[in-house]
């Protein structure tokens, strides 16, 4: 591995420790549904967006706000301070398609409709305002490095 390659990966490590990521998996609502959510709380701060999913009338809010407390909780474990004094917010939320489960209803004239159950993966990764300013020094110095 070249020395710039390594550099670099170094680099995301160490942005990775300043991170605390979630996953959702198999989630069974449509991927459509949850990115519209998603789109909504994306870089907000943590209460705000627990204010907008605990009174979002959206069936797809209840797992957002289940699984956006969890993080808070693995945060709050992981660094061992307070969500309150970290200034946390939404870094990065992604919404991927899960398994689709096929199914067939009967139509007229003896025809079948297909019916798709899709599911989603999500992905909430939660950062510290101030965390946030210490990863860009470190990718500055990465820069540095390379030049």
């Amino acid at each position: 591995m070249g020395a710039r390659k390594r550099l670099v990966a170094e680099a995301r490590k160490e942005a990775k420790k300043l991170v605390c990521e979630v996953k959702g998996t198999g989630v069974p609502t449509s991927p459509r549904k949850m990115r519209l959510l998603a789109d909504v709380i994306r870089e907000k701060d943590i209460f705000d967006a627990l204010n907008i999913l605990t009174f979002s009338t959206k069936h797809a809010s209840k797992t957002l706000e289940k699984l956006l407390r969890s993080a808070v909780a693995n945060w709050e474990t992981k660094f061992e301070t307070k969500a309150e004094d970290s200034e946390l917010f939404i870094k990065a939320i992604t919404i991927d398609s899960g398994r689709m489960l096929k199914r067939f209803q009967p139509a007229p004239q003896g025809r079948a409709y297909r019916i798709r159950k899709r599911s989603n993966h999500i992905t909430l990764q939660l950062a510290s305002r101030n965390m946030a300013d210490a990863e860009a020094v470190v990718e500055e110095e990465v820069e540095n490095n390379e030049n």
